[in-house]
């Protein structure tokens, strides 16, 4: 959108008259963001305590990744990251969310398990792609960002689904800025997956956070029509979910958490948290 352009409220109004995003008009703004949209522009003190909690969940997210091993289990690594959390005097934000609570501080997802992979006992074996997914609340703030671990030598598909993954979360983030709209984001990451044979999992997106776990707005990674224009303020994670075959995935029955794809084939995730900034964004999960 350009500065010329009818603004995207419907006023009738050029942006740069309406809705365009200087410093004069941060308070109007983050009204008519919270009333039509539900999306809370954060304050700077409030960004502070995001930026904060998301250096931690990148620290641990980190040193997580360094232990997964093979012959170490989902469940050492979650112990490992609960015990980063408690010294840093965070709350592992995983723990206990959700119907039925989420039982684990961190989330495991391996091979063709999509997401929300709940830790247990079975070791990492040779040939294993696992997903650690890491959300601190640290001061009332809340972090999120996860990657992927290869265990030793990976087959070609499931090295394929780590590495486009990656590359969707980098492009789509090198895209953002005050103007861009929502639906660009999964615009990118599609285009790019399926360039590469590779489909993009639409039953769950990003999302905003900061104050809370899951915020206004939804974030799809696939194609959308969703025209909000990112604005100064906003923090929100872009977590791409892409699957070597079909997109579609299945809730396990009992745990009614871990999704793993209809086909066995592997799936990867990458995640961060990003805030837009006056003039681009801040990667607030990049050590």
């Amino acid at each position: 959108m350009e500065r010329n352009d009818p603004c995207w409220c419907g006023s009738g109004q050029k942006w740069k008259k309406c809705h365009y995003p200087v410093a004069g008009q941060t308070r109007n703004l983050a009204h008519q963001y919270k009333k039509q949209y539900g999306i809370l522009l954060k304050t700077p003190e409030q960004i502070e305590g995001i930026r904060n909690s998301c250096k931690l969940a990148a620290s641990i997210l980190q040193a997580t990744c360094k232990m997964a091993k093979a012959g170490v289990t989902t469940n050492e690594l979650n112990d490992f990251a609960d015990s980063l959390h408690r010294k840093a005097s965070a709350i592992p934000a995983p723990l206990g969310y959700g119907e039925p609570p989420f039982p684990k501080s961190i989330c495991t997802s391996l091979n063709e398990v999509i997401c929300h992979g709940i830790p247990d006992d079975k070791p990492l074996v040779e040939g294993d792609i696992v997903n650690i997914d890491i959300t601190c609340i640290l001061n009332g703030y809340y972090g999120d960002c996860s990657a992927m671990v290869e265990i030793g030598n990976v087959s070609e598909e499931k090295h394929r689904v780590v590495e486009v993954s990656k590359e969707c979360l980098r492009r789509s983030i090198e895209i953002l800025k005050p103007g861009i709209f929502i639906n660009e984001i999964g615009s990118i990451i599609e285009d790019y997956a399926s360039q590469h044979g590779c489909s993009v999992v639409n039953q769950f997106v990003g999302h905003g956070v900061g104050i809370g776990f899951h915020e206004p707005p939804q974030v799809p990674h696939h194609y959308n029509n969703i025209t909000i224009p990112l604005v100064e303020g906003m923090t929100f994670t872009i977590e791409p979910m892409i699957n070597a075959g079909v997109r579609e995935g299945i809730i396990d029955p009992v745990d009614r958490w871990t999704t793993r794809t209809v086909d066995g084939k592997p799936s990867g995730q990458w995640e961060h948290t990003i805030l837009i900034t006056k003039t681009g964004h801040e990667i607030l999960t990049l050590l």
